[in-house]
């Protein structure tokens, strides 16, 4: 059975392909598209991922969207019987919702030459959200919670995930929101960007929380942990506020107040300088995302009393307080997916239709009935499943991407070599990576096929050298993990500027991540976790902060990323191979590209080093490397 599944018509759109329950592919659309955030049907996505499993959109057999138009009917009316807003934010979310509720047209618009027999399930947001993070993970049993900007009228769930069930007991809805609340102090802050929040997280170490009182008038916990807003203080629930999802990078409206002004004092502007008053701002909307953020996880371990946690949603890319969970709540353990935003839905909507569809067949079976007996899907608050079967391997690594073989990077280096000459770029090819290959170890003089390749890059990187690194699958999710990175010496107290001068041009006081073998974690950092994913910040152990000033942000902290040999040996090799030259088992790591989508081709990779300073290309097997 096929399943492909999308997230359709929002940020971060993407798709993804279940086969009898094992996730075969899965990228976001932007890449494709190279434009960041990209939002609409994400057609190139799905052509891909229809690619990569060699078959064609007529073979598929469901199609899974995470957006449920009617889900919370009741709750939508009620809001606006009561509340009266304004009849423009009224047709604009009937248009938006319609929008979803007629994809099945756009898809047969997109694909006109296909027989499509898919049948069309939409699966309530937040429920494809914790699917996503349960339904991959390792736990038998966790608490499951999706906390987000907003997906059908509700911007929370969570609920409890037992090993064949996983149960909505609560939501917070329209128009509360921590999602809103960080977007619209972003956007007070001059990022006005969709996805610029983590320039806030990037900032708010610089400052102090002056300003958690007037927070704290803003959003207000309530009792039983969950929280609501001070609604004079935003404008989406009352106004029009402007949202473009359909072909385009999203672009949202002004969310804010004239209120905020008041009580904040004047916004930013795009270009101002950033003074000692806008760190303090960045500080207390860290400071107060995180009390709210921590009171409803507290409540929830009260309630559920599990110490494992599956967390999703978009406000689950908050890595900053995601570090702090240990610390600030009881939970002692937490499965956070490479893809917690909007774009991971797609794989849980893929999942709960897949099991869905397959139950129903068996106790059809088992009936002696025939497939015109199957009932619809279950409710958007209960999904019983067989966990084992859903462990489909989405939880143990990110690479479901596009990948290149040698020939065809061959053939992309030879059309290319007249520019590369005027570059004085040397290109080398080494041998072919054997799949068995074991990386270096420390007290070893082995030498492998492709261990020629790790050690003369590891010996750039040492020699300061910016490399851009394009190997294998690329990676699902926002982040860059040792497939489409640039790679750095952690140890340079100048790679920063180095960096941003030669390719980033991006704003100084945000952080680069280090990239770290699993088996060293402890040694480095305040923490044994093991993050995959790049979703987590903690401490760099303080004697060891000296030693990493290029990946140890001012406040001691770092966004690791820990590498098993098992997910990607070649990345591990590599830094296995930095650690035997320099004993440090780690490099920075930051995604390949110049303010636009990560690479996700080699043209793109080849463009991106030739238009920028950087100093070395690892593709493939080839070497190049600039001269002079």
């Amino acid at each position: 059975m096929l399943t492909l599944g999308l997230n359709a018509y929002h940020g971060d759109s993407s798709a993804c392909l279940v086969q009898d329950g094992q996730l075969v592919a899965a990228a976001e659309e932007e890449r494709f598209r190279r434009i960041k955030h990209w939002a609409g049907l994400p057609t190139e996505a799905m052509k891909y991922c229809l690619k990569e499993a060699g078959v064609s959109l007529s073979d598929i057999d469901h199609i899974a969207i995470n957006r449920k138009p009617g889900a919370n009917n009741l709750r939508r009316a009620t809001y606006v019987l009561t509340q009266r807003p304004s009849w423009r934010l009224v047709l604009d979310r009937l248009r938006s919702r319609a929008k979803v509720a007629t994809v099945e047209s756009t898809i047969r618009e997109q694909f006109p030459s296909e027989k499509i027999r898919a049948q069309i399930h939409h699966i309530e947001h937040h429920m494809a959200h914790l699917a996503s993070a349960f339904l991959v993970s390792d736990f038998d049993e966790a608490v499951a919670v999706s906390v987000d900007g907003f997906g059908d009228f509700a911007s929370a769930a969570w609920g409890m995930g037992r090993g064949s069930q996983i149960t909505i007991d609560g939501r917070v809805f329209f128009p509360h929101s921590l999602g809103i609340f960080y977007s619209a102090l972003t956007q007070y802050l001059g990022f006005p960007h969709y996805g610029d929040e983590y320039k806030v997280m990037g900032l708010a170490p610089y400052g102090q929380p002056a300003f958690l009182e007037q927070m704290r008038q803003i959003v207000r916990i309530q009792p039983d942990g969950t929280y609501k807003l001070k609604l004079k203080f935003f404008r989406h629930h009352v106004e029009n506020v402007s949202y473009s999802w359909n072909d385009c990078a999203p672009e949202v409206g002004a969310l804010y107040s004239e209120q905020l002004l008041q009580l904040l004092g004047p916004a930013r502007h795009k270009d101002e300088l950033l003074t000692q008053r806008h760190k303090d701002i960045a500080r207390s909307i860290q400071a107060m995302y995180e009390e709210a953020f921590f009171a409803l996880l507290n409540a929830l371990y009260q309630k559920y009393q599990s110490p494992n946690l599956a967390l999703s949603g978009g406000c689950a890319m908050n890595s900053v307080a995601n570090g702090k969970v240990y610390a600030k709540t009881p939970f002692k353990k937490m499965y956070l997916p490479a893809a917690a935003g909007d774009a991971g839905g797609a794989i849980g909507a893929a999942f709960i239709v897949w099991h869905a569809i397959r139950s129903q067949k068996s106790e059809v079976r088992s009936q002696k009935s025939t497939p015109s007996d199957l009932r619809p899907l279950s409710s958007d608050s209960e999904l019983r499943t067989p966990h084992s079967a859903l462990r489909s391997g989405s939880g143990l690594h990110a690479y479901w991407g596009p990948h290149y073989d040698d020939s065809t990077i061959k053939q992309l280096l030879d059309s290319k070599a007249s520019e590369l000459r005027a570059q004085n770029c040397n290109v080398t090819a080494f041998a072919p990576v054997t799949a068995d290959v074991r990386p270096l170890s420390s007290d070893s003089a082995l030498r492998t096929p492709h261990s020629a390749l790790t050690t003369r890059t590891a010996q750039a990187v040492a020699d300061a050298k910016v490399i851009g690194w394009f190997q294998g699958r690329m990676e699902w999710g926002p982040r860059a993990l040792g497939s489409r990175s640039i790679v750095c010496d952690p140890r340079r107290a100048d790679m920063k500027d180095i960096l941003n001068l030669k390719i980033k041009r991006r704003e100084s006081f945000r952080p680069f991540a280090p990239s770290i073998l699993r088996e060293h974690v402890a040694e480095w950092f305040e923490t044994d976790d093991d993050v995959p994913f790049m979703m987590q910040v903690f401490q760099i152990r303080p004697e060891k902060r000296s030693q990493l000033p290029a990946v140890c942000h001012v406040d001691g902290s770092g966004r690791l990323q820990t590498v098993h040999q098992d997910t990607n040996p070649l990345y591990h090799a590599l830094i296995t191979e930095f650690h035997r030259l320099t004993g440090v088992p780690m490099v920075l790591n930051t995604s390949f590209n110049e303010n636009e989508p990560v690479v996700c081709k080699p043209e793109e990779a080849l463009n991106c080093f030739l238009r920028t300073k950087m100093d070395i290309l690892v593709m493939g097997n080839f070497f190049i490397e600039r001269t002079a």
